[in-house]
């Protein structure tokens, strides 16, 4: 009989505490990813503002977000949360919000729920670009004769020699 391999298991060496699974603003992260990383994985929060984040709460970028405890979380979420308040404002992603004006910063789904919302005002309003994202094309002026094709043709077709 051949010798069966043992199966690596998971080691519980990293703690009784420690969290696999960490969610932050309704996003699951990987609670072994080191903290900076793991928090870039949020849509709306870059590298920068992960280094900015994780030193305001005093928690080691190296180390893995798994091991953060609840506190740590809950500071974390607050300070993320008012990013439109403490961020310069060149650095937030939503400046003068179409609807009300302000400055905002906005995460995870808010963000992909109110770029879906900008898309489909365009549409309403048939403007040029909302045009050009209804039909499928090149929306910032790039230009479209030789990138960007779509469809079955790859390269240019040549005459057939006699």
């Amino acid at each position: 009989m051949a010798d069966k391999k043992p199966t690596k298991k998971k080691s519980d060496d990293k703690g009784e505490d420690f969290k696999y699974i960490v969610r932050i603003v309704n996003t699951d992260i990987d609670g072994e990813k080191q903290a900076i990383t793991a928090l870039s994985s949020i849509k709306g929060v870059g590298n920068r503002i992960a280094e900015i984040a994780i030193k305001e709460i005093g928690y080691s970028p190296n180390k893995q977000i798994g091991h953060i405890s609840d506190e740590e979380q809950a500071k974390l979420v607050t300070i993320l949360e008012e990013l439109s308040d403490t961020l310069p404002e060149w650095m937030l992603n939503r400046q003068k919000d179409w609807e009300s004006g302000d400055d905002l910063h906005l995460l995870s789904t808010e963000l992909e729920m109110t770029h879906k919302d900008d898309i489909n005002r365009m549409r309403m309003i048939r403007c040029y670009r909302g045009i050009r994202h209804e039909n499928g094309h090149k929306v910032r002026g790039q230009r479209t004769r030789s990138n960007g094709r779509s469809g079955l043709t790859l390269g240019v077709s040549k005459r057939r020699a006699n």
